[in-house]
């Protein structure tokens, strides 16, 4: 090989080394978005349930991770193949494992497996951070009312099986990711950042287990009027949407999945920009409406941005 052959192998590996330092850090803010979510939720919520609204955003974590570790990162981009649940040659059968597992524990599983190199298990924490994100959503809509019980199930759950199911559809190269070929839709299902995959998947769930639970005790009057509940310590929810946004910066930046293309800034910048026009927007709006601008309006406003 000439000098410059070598050369340029090197530069190639040292990229690679570079990207994949990249992914752990973007990671690693992710992570930290559970301060945030837990800051938020425990501050607007009232005073008494604080501690229970706190352990369960510092629980799912744990929980979301095991089931993610044992069982959800195969299922989700191993070479699972099952199609009663959509789950028709994902991403890659030779990804970990076997790739010839359906329901025979055959490889792949726990991390097991020939191929789970540093760079796999880079794509694992990364991967394995947007589920936590979307097993913590559910923790706010349903804060003061499920049952300790409830929730451990529903982070094993969806790390397990609820997630990881939607992303072998999407991010698996399911066949959400291949109606560009089986429907003739352009480019098939694309989602970048996990708008879909993770804050959709999580907004359902959250949803639904509102619905289920019902009201919060105390939100509605007799009349059926709805009654504003205050949470208890503002200046601790707005320094978790604070570090939200510092943790969007890897949920977002970091899904470009390499530190050498510079649109990684491009979309930086477009995340910060969304979530300052989310909070301003809401703050007019709602000062418009009564008189005054409210702190959890804009929470929500910024955190609405960042989202979208």
């Amino acid at each position: 090989m000439t000098k410059r052959g070598i050369m340029n192998s090197d530069v190639t590996v040292l990229g690679a080394q570079i990207s994949l330092l990249w992914i752990v850090i973007g990671a690693a803010l992710v992570v930290f978005m559970q301060a945030g979510f837990a800051l938020v939720e425990t501050g607007l919520c009232r005073a008494r349930h604080a501690a229970h609204v706190a352990s369960t955003n510092f629980a799912v974590f744990g929980l979301g991770f095991v089931g993610f570790f044992l069982i959800g990162f195969p299922l989700a981009f191993g070479g699972f193949s099952y199609s009663a649940f959509g789950l028709d040659a994902p991403v890659g059968e030779a990804l970990i494992g076997s790739g010839n597992w359906v329901f025979a524990w055959g490889g792949g599983w726990a991390l097991s497996g020939g191929n789970i190199t540093p760079a796999l298990l880079g794509f694992f924490l990364y991967m394995a951070a947007f589920m936590d994100t979307t097993a913590t959503i559910p923790t706010g809509s349903m804060a003061e009312r499920w049952k300790w019980g409830s929730f451990v199930i529903w982070g094993l759950f969806c790390g397990g099986i609820y997630y990881p199911i939607i992303a072998a559809w999407t991010w698996g190269g399911g066949w959400l990711a291949k109606t560009w070929a089986t429907m003739s839709l352009g480019a098939g299902y694309v989602d970048f950042a996990g708008s879909g995959v993770v804050h959709m998947v999580g907004g359902v769930a959250a949803l639904t287990g509102a619905m289920v639970l019902g009201p919060r005790i105390g939100k509605y009057d007799k009349k059926g009027n709805a009654i504003t509940i205050a949470g208890h310590d503002i200046p601790m929810a707005m320094l978790g949407t604070f570090i939200l946004l510092f943790g969007w910066f890897g949920f977002n930046a970091a899904s470009t999945f390499s530190a050498t293309d510079v649109q990684f800034a491009t979309v930086a910048a477009n995340t910060a920009i969304a979530g300052a026009f989310g909070a301003v927007t809401s703050m007019f709006w709602i000062t418009r409406r009564t008189g005054k601008p409210d702190p959890a309006m804009m929470i929500n406003g910024m955190l609405a941005g960042l989202v979208a």
